[in-house]
């Protein structure tokens, strides 16, 4: 994939693909890898919820969408307001009668120590608690084949989860906060797949890592960490284009192969085996746990833990 110019179902090999009459939420669709994905599933006849916060880029990126054919609109959202991600959740609802594909894919990396009105530290808030409330939001939302993709990163192999450091900012690194975040949307994706499998459920959750992308955080210089991943060449492209990172966000979500499949880790469209502690089930279902108590919510499939 690297170096070709090609748009993202080219890449991920499912430009036949026909997914009209599928209705597509991605979260952070306005610009950057969000909206390569979404443009690239507009094109396989998708019809594309685009979210970010804001309006002209929202407007945007629904007009290239309408340009390919695509029938789409824009859902603003702030993800550090739980009351934003329960009106989007609520418009989604109105919008569609059931949603086929969602893609958590907004986030970012933030040098500050604000917290949010949780009281929880910034990037783990939007980067892990917003996709889960909004997809626990959505779970009678979702069709009954519907595919959950959670963009995550493989700085989840770099750091370890800590629940009774959410709050505290002593010894705050931007870095650290944001592989932590990973951590959690790999942690949340296998549990949530976990979960929907043992409810008896064909939902399909599945996280990915999009590589390292030109315009983002992480293109200004070497990245923290890396060095410890000098094995994992293959899953560590360091000069991507949104449309690279794209690629595997439209495969997880259009590809005929991964019908099916959940609870899995990819990259570069391919399955790859995540770190040790982004499966260990007890620190799965404390995250799960602990989610659902910083957002005031009802443990969601909390029958399924037997």
């Amino acid at each position: 994939m690297l170096g070709i110019e090609e748009d993202p179902e080219m890449k991920a090999g499912v430009e036949d693909v026909d997914m009209s009459g599928k209705r597509v939420l991605v979260t952070g669709s306005t610009n950057g890898l969000g909206r390569q994905a979404a443009l690239a599933l507009g094109r396989l006849g998708a019809d594309v919820i685009v979210h970010g916060r804001d309006e002209q880029a929202g407007q945007s990126a629904v007009e290239a969408l309408e340009s390919v054919g695509s029938d789409a609109e824009f859902i603003a959202a702030d993800f550090a307001n739980t009351d934003d991600v329960d009106r989007l959740a609520e418009q989604v609802r109105e919008s569609v009668d059931g949603l086929d594909i969602l893609c958590n894919n907004a986030g970012g990396l933030f040098e500050d120590t604000e917290t949010t009105h949780l009281g929880v530290e910034r990037t783990f808030h939007i980067n892990h608690l917003s996709p889960f409330q909004l997809t626990t939001d959505l779970l009678d939302t979702l069709a009954p084949d519907a595919r959950i993709i959670t963009t995550s990163s493989i700085g989840h192999r770099v750091t370890s989860m800590n629940l009774d450091n959410l709050i505290d900012m002593t010894n705050f690194s931007p870095w650290a906060a944001y592989c932590r975040s990973k951590l959690a949307n790999l942690q949340f994706s296998n549990e949530l797949a976990r979960r929907l499998a043992a409810s008896g459920s064909d939902i399909t959750s599945n996280a990915l890592h999009p590589g390292i992308i030109p315009g983002t955080e992480f293109s200004w210089g070497p990245v923290p960490g890396v060095e410890q991943l000098g094995s994992l060449i293959g899953e560590l492209p360091l000069t991507d284009s949104p449309e690279d990172g794209a690629a595997t966000i439209v495969y997880l979500a259009a590809s005929e192969d991964v019908a099916g499949v959940s609870g899995k880790y990819f990259a570069r469209c391919r399955e790859r085996r995540p770190a040790p502690k982004a499966r260990d089930e007890d620190e799965m279902r404390a995250l799960w746990e602990r989610s659902s108590s910083l957002l005031g919510i009802d443990e969601p499939l909390a029958d399924t833990t037997a």
